[in-house]
């Protein structure tokens, strides 16, 4: 009887664990066993693992292979085992003598070639961060798992490299690497990359809005969550289009989490070469469920839209045709940043510091802007079109505006548009100014400052301060609502480069926070 260890990585939401790899050869009758919660996918690669051993010229000896992926307690889900589980059994065989602490993370095909799996950006984060920075990927991951501090990669495309690195009879093996797996040439990659800039629109297209243009840049400046309610036609889906051109880029421990996220949601078949610097935009349909927009699952729980919008914007288009209830799961993530899961078989938590971006018509018929007359619908239809949007959803938005349509001398005009770079210089400076602030709090920008902090710690003169108690009086303002006026203003101080928010930022800030449910 022998045993030998090998390491991989398992997952739970975007939570990366240390697995490791069990293998036992002994007597009895021949068998393959894997023990240790595995799902379907992992249960088969039994198969691809005798077939990959044997095709490149080591075949697993044939006797009872016992495999067990410890901690048994914790499922396991993926292909990603295939290659520790293979290094284990050899090893188990006296076959190799592999480096010790190594971690592995590829698929096996049946003629012993590696294919790239998904999340090995955390998987080489956590292996590092445990002090086992020798990790062991397919030829399509290399890139990624490089983009780890400190990570020693080997990479591959056949199983017969891995087994020469770890020891294996150069003359004993197979290698062949004639019938190599489809790969993503460099025309797909600007394919792909034409796609997601499609999705991202520069602002100079833009014409008119300047109320909302103003809303867009303050949004950028401060983080700020933001609610448009107007026509079809209006521009609301090409505004929100916009603001991922004017965002600060992510910075070095946003784009680790960014691309972490990104590695776990993309799947196997997306190629990770640098780190995710921009912010994502992501604009799930109104027919996504709870599930799909805050994560979840019944075995395996999967992250969502809102954590594929980490660091990002989160689009909700048409969101008074959203389920109730799935908006108002948005309540804890837009607050804390994260959202915590708990199911039968786990417990998970997932990021979710996300911008949310919401736009909806005013009404059924979408006409009920200006004086109305052309709106056919019953003031029962509209007060019904806007239920499913609660008080604290709204409440939690910084910035609510009214849009109205594009007059024809705006669309045919011939004079040229601020584009998105010259906004983006002036967001750039503001966030600075806000970001030399609130350094000592730790906090990166306007829309995360605490009340306590908001009211405490921060200087008003006393006229700001009694526009703010006017604002609330007069408006009915709830307590986080007056925070969050409170954080808008500061934001419009730094855009206006002023130290501290005056009277008439203030009255900026309650005009980008007007009163939607008078529709």
């Amino acid at each position: 009887m022998s045993i030998a260890r090998s390491f991989s990585v398992a997952f739970q939401g975007v939570q990366a664990s240390l697995v490791e790899v069990e293998a036992d050869l002994g007597n009895g009758i021949p068998g393959f066993i894997i023990l240790g919660l595995p799902d379907a996918s992992l249960n088969e690669s039994r198969e691809r693992v005798k077939a990959a051993a044997r095709n490149s010229g080591i075949p697993l000896a044939n006797r009872k292979l016992t495999v067990n992926l410890s901690p048994a307690t914790l499922p396991k889900f993926g292909s990603a085992f295939d290659l520790a589980i293979l290094i284990a059994a050899l090893a188990a065989d006296r076959q190799l003598i592999p480096p010790s602490r190594t971690v592995y993370l590829a698929e096996l095909g049946l003629d012993g070639m590696l294919r790239p799996v998904p999340g090995v950006l955390p998987a080489v984060q956590l292996a590092v961060a445990l002090g086992m920075p020798q990790v062991v990927v397919a030829k399509d991951n290399e890139a990624e798992a490089r983009l780890v501090p400190g990570a020693q990669v080997f990479s591959a495309d056949h199983v017969g490299q891995v087994l020469i690195h770890c020891g294996a009879a150069p003359d004993q093996l197979c290698i062949n690497l004639r019938h190599r797996p489809f790969t993503k040439t460099s025309t797909d990659t600007a394919t792909r990359h034409l796609v997601i800039a499609s999705e991202v629109r520069d602002l100079d297209i833009v014409n008119g809005q300047e109320q909302a243009r103003l809303a867009l840049e303050i949004a950028a400046v401060g983080g700020h969550h933001l609610m448009m309610v107007g026509p079809p036609g209006a521009g609301k889906t090409l505004l929100a289009s916009c603001l991922p051109s004017i965002l600060p880029p992510l910075n070095d421990e946003q784009a680790l989490e960014a691309t972490a996220v990104r590695s776990l949601t993309s799947g196997a078949d997306s190629t990770i070469t640098t780190l995710q610097r921009k912010p994502v935009f992501v604009a799930p349909h109104h027919t996504a469920s709870l599930t799909s927009l805050i994560g979840g699952g019944t075995r395996r729980i999967l992250p969502g839209a809102i954590t594929r919008a980490h660091h990002g914007v989160l689009f909700l288009d048409e969101v008074a045709h959203f389920n109730s209830g799935v908006l108002d799961a948005l309540r804890q993530p837009i607050e804390d940043g994260f959202i915590h899961l708990d199911r039968t078989l786990g417990h998970a938590r997932l990021p979710a510091r996300f911008q949310l971006v919401m736009a909806s018509n005013p009404c059924p018929c979408g006409r009920n802007y200006g004086s109305g007359i052309s709106c056919s619908c019953t003031p029962m239809a509209r007060r019904r079109y806007f239920a499913r949007l609660s008080g604290p959803i709204l409440d939690r938005t910084d910035l609510q505006l009214r849009i109205n349509p594009v007059l024809g001398t705006q669309l045919t005009g011939t004079s040229s548009n601020e584009s998105s770079e010259q906004v983006r210089q002036r967001v750039l400076a503001a966030r600075g100014r806000s970001t030399q602030r609130l350094a000592r709090f730790g906090i990166a920008c306007n829309s995360q400052v605490p009340g306590i902090i908001l009211r405490q710690e921060l200087p008003y003169p006393a006229q700001t301060r009694t526009a703010i108690a006017f604002a609330a009086d007069r408006l009915g303002l709830s307590a986080r609502a007056v925070d969050r006026v409170l954080r808008v203003a500061w934001t419009v101080a730094d855009q206006q480069e002023h130290e501290v928010p005056n009277a008439a930022d203030v009255d900026v800030a309650v005009q980008l926070r007007q009163r939607l449910s008078d529709y």
